[in-house]
């Protein structure tokens, strides 16, 4: 299988409600984001993407688009966070992000992968396709998923 991978980064804040240690407070992290791809490569001559899975400057620009500039610089917050949600509401034009789930870099990870394998599903008829995703919340930790 012949993949293609495309790293992003962007930053983003978040609490884990109820955690034990330090991260159930309001913190932030810079996040890293690689999205490996994978499908046929093009074969059209005189076609720019000719040889390719998907040019990368494509893979960046669909990433942010779906994701990446909807979460850089928001606060992720839990849908069940209520004081957390009101006191964001309260700041006037500030960037919430309301996600389903507690906001782990495992949860992120899974609504990232959601996101995203619609964004890039069979986008040229090759059979492009979101493989994998990581999300790395520090450089020591993070989260992959892989399509089954």
């Amino acid at each position: 299988m012949l993949t293609i991978t495309r790293k992003l980064e962007f930053d983003a804040g978040h609490r884990i409600p109820d955690h034990k240690s330090q991260c159930r407070n309001l913190h932030g992290h810079r996040y890293t984001l690689e999205i490996t791809l994978t499908g046929e490569v093009i074969s059209s001559e005189g076609n720019s993407d000719n040889g390719m899975i998907m040019d990368f400057s494509d893979v960046k620009a669909l990433a942010k688009e779906h994701l990446v500039d909807v979460w850089d610089h928001a606060f992720l917050v839990y849908d069940k966070d209520s004081a957390v949600k009101e006191f964001l509401a309260s700041l006037p034009g500030h960037k919430t992000v309301v996600i389903d789930r507690i906001p782990t870099v495992e949860n992120l990870a899974a609504v990232a992968f959601g996101i995203l394998k619609a964004a890039y599903k069979d986008r040229y008829g090759t059979g492009l396709k979101l493989h994998k995703l990581v999300l790395h919340e520090t450089p020591n930790c993070w989260a992959e998923i892989t399509d089954a």
